[in-house]
């Protein structure tokens, strides 16, 4: 079509004049953030964690056997046995620990005489009490059995407790009486702890255990009741008869044996009741190649003497220094550079000459920047981002050449107090499965309040520097 004047006007479609710039604008922005929230959702992203100081024990803590120098005292006599020698305490050679009753008629005796009542004294209800707190801190669920090894234990002790008080009733009484005349007084042959149990372990040594023998579930202890019925060659008691008594437990790591046997001595925390002692260690192997670690003590026997399985944990001397979660530590390659091939400017930059040919096909060279990582007494460790391997170094002021390759690994972690994540190598004193304990000041190393990242893992090598 054309106007009056001639001039020829092109219509452009409608739909075109209704597009508004601003939404176009708004849309591919909007597009634009959508992606960009996606991406960085998919990205692993970089956790900081502050360096501080702390220190790390040992914390491994074991099933345990006790093995101790034990002799089992058999009855000579038929009869009914009253103990009179307290259990976990010690006799001398010829200390009463028991009476035989052959008639059987003691009791009834005492009864008519007046002379079954018992009164107990603090010391004794202290006895008991002592007994009971034992139990308590000691007691696992799991191992429901402890429970009727406790309550014989409770009433083995009651009945000796009263023996006592009996005992000092009986040389009143009618010393012609026929009952009186067929007790048998049994005194100690030897000195020792007295221990009213016996369990089949007695004469057992290291080396004759097996990995069977830790697993305590079928494990059973022949508990000695007072006022029963003997005969002759039954076990009356156990005695304890050496203070030297060992722990014996199973380590599977034959390096961690190795580090417990290097120590020599090592401190021992006993679960039951939080004591600690110093056990000798040595080690032993059984007849079917297995080996265990063997604890000796020259105390404490007294406070343990009528367990067979103990928890243990052992306790190593405590390291001190930087505390940093496992999951910062890293192994990172470096290229090793000699020292004679690197120069340190006086504005406190450092780097390396490498050999380069220009466009003519001229030799020359340029000076790299580079940083150092750690260092030996003749070579230092630089970057495998900052140089490539084969490239050719010229030593300063000499023709003397050095073609990278040669690579080291360090143990260390990312910093990133500079917005990046920089390197920084770690001494590590003392690991357990969480946490590392690293010296502090070292140099190219960390410091306190340092940030590092948290999970080594999520760091490109390319990204890094």
């Amino acid at each position: 079509m054309a106007s009056r004047s001639g001039r020829k006007i092109t219509k452009y479609p409608k739909n075109l004049n209704n597009i508004n710039i601003g939404v176009v604008i708004f849309g591919v922005i909007a597009i634009y953030v959508i992606i960009s929230v996606i991406t960085y959702l998919k990205r692993d992203h970089i956790v900081g964690y502050e360096v501080k100081e702390g220190s790390l024990s040992t914390n491994n803590i074991y099933d345990a056997i006790a093995i101790r120098q034990e002799e089992i005292v058999t009855s000579d006599t038929a009869g009914y046995v009253n103990y009179f020698a307290a259990e976990g305490g010690r006799v001398a050679v010829g200390n009463l620990v028991y009476t035989v009753d052959e008639s059987g008629q003691l009791l009834d005796y005492l009864k008519s005489q007046g002379s079954d009542e018992v009164t107990l004294s603090d010391d004794d209800l202290s006895e008991l009490r002592s007994q009971m707190i034992d139990f308590k801190s000691s007691f696992d669920e799991h191992t429901f059995y402890t429970v009727y090894d406790f309550k014989v234990g409770i009433d083995g002790t009651v009945q000796k407790l009263s023996n006592n008080s009996v005992l000092q009733n009986i040389q009143s009484l009618n010393a012609s009486s026929s009952t009186l005349k067929s007790i048998s007084y049994k005194y100690s042959a030897n000195t020792g702890i007295v221990v009213y149990s016996t369990d089949g372990y007695e004469e057992i040594t290291p080396s004759q255990l097996t990995l069977q023998d830790f697993d305590n579930s079928n494990y059973t202890k022949n508990q000695l009741i007072n006022n029963t019925l003997v005969k002759i060659g039954d076990p009356i008691y156990k005695l304890c008869t050496n203070e030297d008594w060992s722990v014996v437990i199973y380590e599977k790591d034959p390096d961690k044996v190795n580090d417990l046997l290097e120590m020599g001595y090592i401190k021992v925390r006993f679960i039951k009741n939080q004591n600690e002692s110093w056990g000798k260690v040595s080690s032993v192997t059984n007849s079917e190649g297995d080996t265990f670690v063997v604890l000796t003590f020259t105390n404490s026997l007294i406070t343990f003497c009528k367990d067979r399985y103990l928890d243990i944990e052992l306790i190593a001397e405590d390291e001190k220094g930087l505390k940093i979660p496992n999951s910062s530590v890293v192994n990172k390659s470096f290229y090793l550079i000699p020292k004679d091939y690197i120069i340190k400017n006086n504005d406190n930059s450092t780097g390396v000459l490498r050999d380069k040919y220009d466009e003519q096909g001229n030799e020359t060279s340029e000076f790299v920047k580079i940083s150092i990582y750690s260092e030996t007494d003749s070579e230092y460790y630089i970057d495998t981002s900052e140089l490539r391997s084969g490239d050719l170094l010229i030593k300063p002021d000499s023709t003397d050449r050095f073609n990278v390759g040669k690579q080291d690994t360090l143990v260390g972690v990312y910093n990133i107090n500079k917005g990046y994540a920089d390197f920084r190598q770690i001494r590590v004193l003392y690991e357990n499965e969480e946490y590392s304990i690293v010296k502090s000041n070292t140099m190219y190393g960390l410091n306190v309040y340092d940030y590092i990242v948290l999970d080594a893992s999520v760091i490109d090598n390319n990204d890094n520097k």
